[in-house]
């Protein structure tokens, strides 16, 4: 079973992610979106492989917790379910139960350092 397959994104708290993300626009020429993040396609425009997002959250944001790392790495993967339930039985800290949205399924493992880890599994064709 191949577990990850690459970045997802990268998510990291800031104080002012607003003033944040205008800085990375004009110095950085970063596409930041509305939403407040960017969106890297990998493989070129006539036939994207993938996409890795850049996204700052609000310092104060939960969506971090239960670790206390301001920062937290998505990991793309193929099969959440599969790999979720390898890793349960592995011994290795699942958080939650997996999550299904328009952009795939997410799920939720704590390294042994207590950073929380996110794994997606992204729609078919993406």
């Amino acid at each position: 079973m191949k577990r990850v397959t690459g970045i997802g994104g990268i998510f990291f708290k800031s104080n002012d992610p607003k003033a944040l993300s205008a800085w990375y626009r004009e110095h950085l020429g970063l596409d930041v979106s509305d939403w407040g993040g960017a969106v890297f396609q990998w493989g070129g425009a006539d036939s994207p492989a993938g996409a890795t997002i850049w996204s700052p959250f609000a310092a104060d944001t939960d969506y971090m917790a239960p670790s206390h790392a301001p920062f937290m790495i998505n990991f793309r993967v193929d099969d959440l379910d599969t790999l979720l339930a390898a890793l349960r039985s592995e011994g290795c800290d699942v958080v939650g139960e997996p999550q299904s949205s328009e952009q795939g399924k997410f799920g939720w493992v704590m390294d042994p350092e207590g950073n929380k880890i996110e794994l997606w599994e992204p729609p078919a064709g993406q």
